[in-house]
This record gives C-alpha cells, structure tokens and sequence, in this order.
C-alpha cells in the first residue's frame, strides 16, 4: 500500500479593503440666504462658524465646493439631510455627493 502525504493547506487571510469614498458637494444657488447655508453647514456638519463660512463663501464664488468626505452611506444621508432642511424653509438649497477620485 502507498503511504498517502497530506499537506496542510495554507490559510488565506481575507482582504479588506477600506470602502470607497465619497464627496458631499455643496452647488450654489441665488436664492438662499447665506446666513442660513452656514447654519446648515454648522448643523449637518459639524462645522465651526469660520469654517462654514469659507466653505460657503467657495460655493458662491466657484458655483461648487466639496464639504466634507464620507463613506457612500453617511455621505447620502448628509447630503439628504442637509438638502432638506432648505426645502423645509422652502430654499433651493442642494447637496449632492459624487465618488472620490
């Protein structure tokens, strides 16, 4: 009879890999007071009021401005949330979230 060899099968560790970002971009508009978009930065996102208002201020000179970079999840209910309090005020204010490059 031949002997049989077994050889223990090396484990193979999964790979995680870290989840795609994305980007919460705020669009300017020429309706939405500016006070009250700084209000929704500082609430929605946490941001100090020198903050808000810089990022503010890049949207209303460049048309767009990247607030902050989440996962997909958290990035979509942000860019919600935050949409939705202006229309709750009845502001075009928008949010929109694209994937990081």
């Amino acid at each position: 009879m031949s002997e049989i060899i077994t050889v223990p099968r090396p484990k193979v560790a999964p790979k995680t890999e870290r989840p795609r970002l994305y980007k919460v971009i705020l669009l300017n508009d020429d309706y939405t007071p500016r006070e009250f978009v700084v209000v929704v930065l500082k609430a929605v996102f946490r941001m100090s009021e020198d903050q808000a208002h810089r990022v503010m201020m890049t949207a209303h000179r460049r048309g767009v401005c990247v607030v902050a970079v989440y996962i997909k999840d958290v990035a979509e209910s942000k860019a919600t949330e935050a949409t939705e309090l202006g229309r709750k005020k009845n502001y075009p204010l928008m949010f929109t979230t694209e994937p990081e490059e």
